[in-house]
């Protein structure tokens, strides 16, 4: 069933009083979309459990930023395409692939559009259930706290342009999140009584700081009447003053003033009962729900109005950087600058030349290019679902560094390659005396295969050859699964290649003496360079690759390896046809019931796996049925033993590609990597195959790093919480903590020991020097590891804060450092506790890594200052 956000239709709705520079004529008919008579807006798509047929943050957070991507679009036409026609887009779905195909060219890939939303809507979500916001009636605008609900609200969207001016894109996603967050349902027009008041345009003064909200209810204006029923159409008393209903019991409700309402609010239960908010289309959820449909199509208008200003703030190209509105990919060089490096060096020049000339100007041209020293952190300056290549002749100096870096690619999604001009089989290095060890170049096969990179050996002689593959890897590649994954003597790889691809290559890398290819005719190509009956074959030193004639013939392949060691063998391919994934905790004991998105899966908490299919728009043959994926496959890494084989469930209307799938107990019953695999038909009825390009890894512990309420300041020292828990069994783990070099940071909790199902809180103090810029971005990191009698994989947390210049009111004195930790199952109150809570570790979920970031309340000097 359709989620009813699909239809574009010609309105002048934008408030005259708000003076949004961008929206010209074209924006006017982008402000209004039917909605469907019943539906509701819960945190994400599994909220769509508890209210079916509904329209949730998601929906909203993804239809607003397609709507004004439709417009840029509209109003800076393509440089080598037609434009954008207006009328092609009336009455149909507005889909991001069509978006893209229709301005970038048929087959462009929306995939990194589609992560930068996923990150924006998860983050909008996440308020629902992080430990500093989801009970916090600001952020929510509850408890009649309209004026510093509005103050949060403005204060996130200056940070998230303040984010994007400075490059950090992910956190700019983050905040922006919160913000569409607080413009719609868990907050503004869904729990005042905006709606009730017969308003039909959003408020005229929410994102403006200068003006006044108007018309405010005081402490002792009596708002709502008793209702001892589940659907309350008739309580409010009276429709002048602007009110918002109470939730729970911090704070108390007051005699005669409104509730939240539904059945997990404590507070409706004290007279004057019953409640009015509009979360949902359920009764027992929101006691207006006969109001949701007109608070979702005022809330959809302001989160358009809040896109809107973002881009006349950060302008197209700030905006465009900031939504990821392109099919190409980034591209990061990290140079080893010693003295040796001569010839690496200029290879890499080279190859940033030619790439820049080649795809200047044309819709594959990097959105972003960065160029690191060897020892910088590279993955910090670099944009999710980029490519990272390192230029070395050398093994790596700060192995210890492994695992950190391992679970950033992952986190991030990035691919590492890693271009090696020293002979790993040599004994000793260039120039040293010293003898090497064999294992010296560990650390990067690690990384690379956690990544979906390479390692790759060469000469000097050959590094510019080699370099070459910089480029053809910047195109939207896709993974194919091999069968077996590793290469086992004497036994051929198999895989399929589908009607939807284009330019299949194989990479091969190792000592091989030989090896062949064969395609579904039987017709066979050797290691011989040059043009063959299949393809084009290049070799430089230890690698291969064999570019496959276009078209590719479909069907099943053969690869056959022989060689010395381990040696390694990717296919990838390009086409549209992708997905993007994420994992979650379903979250149903609370008023807003969704998935709570994780990072990484937790062994033995129940996850769900999200996937979201891209390019569904592509098809082999015009009028053949979408192509369609039925299971996912886990994998161990690296040897490929199955942990399981789930049927993916659609979630939605078919053509958004949204799926879902239990992760197999077998598969969460132990820390460790994995890799998965999707599995279905092309719209001809052939097999289809898609693999993750990154493994991924069930970390041992849940770890969650929470920012602080208030703004991080110069001079600040501000309490960050972190949560620890255990699904698993007994637990044993040493606790450390890092940032960056010239702030100071303390903690509490040095050492725990958790049983199963146990949780334990502690305190972390960070201090921001005077001296640090504003509008700097920190990062926080904190690594359990577990102790000499339970060695488990270390799990890692990162906050990302941003630094700001306050106005002198808004600072605030620091709360009193804590001396030792304290645990609590249901959320970080500031008290002395055990070291463990008993009970469930599940009780109380919230305040995920990804998401605590500063929840900043911040006065801005009018509208000048934006």
């Amino acid at each position: 069933m359709s989620s009813g956000l699909e239809q574009v239709h010609v309105s002048a709705m934008l408030p005259t009083n708000v003076p949004l520079s961008h929206l010209g004529p074209s924006a006017l008919l982008l402000l209004q979309l039917l909605l469907p008579p019943t539906s509701a807006f819960f945190p994400n798509i599994w909220s769509l459990l508890a209210a079916p047929s509904s329209i949730t943050h998601q929906d909203l957070t993804e239809e607003a930023a397609l709507n004004i991507t439709l417009q840029l679009f509209l109003e800076q036409p393509p440089s080598s395409r037609p434009p954008l026609r207006l009328k092609d887009f009336l009455g149909r779905t507005l889909l991001a692939d069509d978006l893209f195909a229709a301005y970038f060219g048929p087959g462009s890939s929306s995939r990194r559009f589609r992560a930068a939303l996923g990150e924006v809507s998860r983050a909008n979500a996440a308020q629902d259930f992080l430990p500093t916001s989801k009970n916090d009636p600001d952020q929510h605008f509850d408890a009649e706290r309209l004026g510093q609900g509005r103050t949060r609200l403005v204060g996130a969207l200056r940070e998230a342009v303040v984010a994007a001016r400075a490059f950090d894109n992910t956190l700019a996603r983050q905040r922006l999140g919160a913000a569409l967050h607080a413009l719609q349902d868990q907050d503004f027009y869904s729990h005042s009584n905006w709606v009730e008041m017969g308003k039909k345009q959003p408020h005229p003064h929410l994102l403006w700081p200068r003006q006044e909200l108007g018309n405010l209810a005081q402490v002792g204006d009596h708002t709502c009447s008793d209702c001892d029923k589940l659907s309350c159409p008739g309580n409010l008393l009276g429709y002048t003053l602007l009110t918002s209903g109470y939730f729970g019991t911090l704070p108390s409700k007051p005699p005669g003033k409104c509730s939240h309402g539904g059945h997990f609010d404590q507070s409706s239960s004290q007279p004057p009962r019953g409640g009015i908010n509009k979360d949902s289309t359920s009764p027992g959820f929101s006691p207006h729900h006969m109001l949701h449909l007109q608070a979702a199509k005022l809330a959809l208008l302001a989160s358009i109005q809040a896109f809107s200003l973002l881009r006349s703030r950060l302008g197209d190209r700030g905006f465009s950087r900031l939504l990821d509105i392109t099919p190409a990919s980034s591209l990061s060089f990290v140079l080893d600058t010693t003295g040796s490096m001569g010839e690496e060096i200029n290879a890499a020049k080279i190859q940033a030349r030619r790439i820049v000339e080649q795809r200047r100007g044309s819709p594959m041209e990097p959105a972003h290019y960065v160029l690191v020293p060897f020892h910088d952190p590279a993955l910090l300056h670099t944009p999710p679902l980029s490519d990272i290549f390192v230029f070395t002749d050398a093994s790596p100096k700060d192995a210890f560094l492994t695992n950190r870096v391992e679970s950033l690619t992952r986190e991030q999604r990035c691919r590492v390659t890693f271009l090696v001009t020293e002979d790993p089989s040599r004994g000793q290095g260039r120039a040293r005396r010293e003898v090497l060890s064999p294992l010296r170049f560990e650390p990067y096969e690690v990384v690379a295969l956690a990544s979906g990179g390479d390692v790759i050996f060469t000469k000097d002689q050959h590094i510019q050859d080699v370099a070459a593959i910089v480029g053809d890897s910047m195109a939207d590649l896709v993974t194919l699964p091999l069968e077996p994954p590793v290469v086992v003597p004497g036994r051929p790889l198999v895989f399929s290649v589908d009607g939807l691809l284009q330019r299949v290559t194989v990479r091969i890398h190792g000592e091989v003496s030989s090896f062949w290819i064969r395609n579904p005719e039987g017709v066979s190509q050797g290691q011989e360079e040059g043009q063959g009956p299949l393809g084009h074959t290049r070799h430089f030193g230890q690698f291969w690759m064999v570019t496959m004639n276009d078209p590719p013939q479909t069907g099943t392949w053969e690869i056959q390896v022989t060689a010395k060691g381990n040696p390694r063998v990717r296919v990838q391919a390009q086409t549209s046809l992708d997905f993007l994934f994420y994992f979650g905790v379903p979250m149903e004991d609370g008023p807003h019931p969704g998935l709570y998105p994780l990072t990484h899966p937790v062994a033995g908490l129940q996850t769900q796996l999200l996937v979201e299919v891209t390019g569904l728009g592509s098809r082999g043959n015009p009028g053949d049925p979408l192509p369609h994926f039925s299971h996912v496959v886990f994998r161990g890494v690296p040897e490929g033993p199955e942990l399981g084989r789930v049927p993916l469930v659609p979630k939605g209307p078919r053509e958004r590609g949204l799926l879902a799938a239990s992760l197999p107990p077998m598969l969460l019953s132990a820390a460790g990597p994995f890799s998965l695999e999707l599995i279905g038909q092309d719209g001809g009825g052939r097999d289809l195959h898609r693999a993750a390009p990154q493994s991924c890894m069930v970390v041992p512990v849940l770890l969650e790093l929470s920012g602080p309420p208030g703004i991080l300041a110069p001079g600040s020292k501000v309490p960050l919480s972190l949560r620890i828990a255990s699904f698993s069994g007994p637990q044993d783990l040493d606790i450390r903590t890092s940032v960056n070099s010239s702030f100071a940071l303390t903690s509490n909790l040095s050492r725990v020991r958790l049983e199963q199902n146990e949780s334990a809180w502690g305190r972390l103090w960070l201090e921001v020097p005077d001296s640090v810029a504003p509008d700097s971005v920190v990062t926080v990191t904190v690594t359990a590891t577990g102790r000499e009698a339970s060695p488990v994989a270390p799990t890692y947390a990162f906050l990302r804060l941003l630094v700001l210049a306050p106005a002198p009111q808004d600072q605030r004195a620091a709360p009193a450092h804590s001396s030792g930790p304290f645990l609590t199952t249901a959320s970080p109150a500031l008290r002395p506790s055990p070291l463990v809570t008993w009970g469930r570790a599940g009780g109380g979920l919230a305040g995920n890594l990804w998401w605590g970031t500063v929840g900043g309340v911040l006065l801005l000097l009018g509208l000048a200052s934006w």
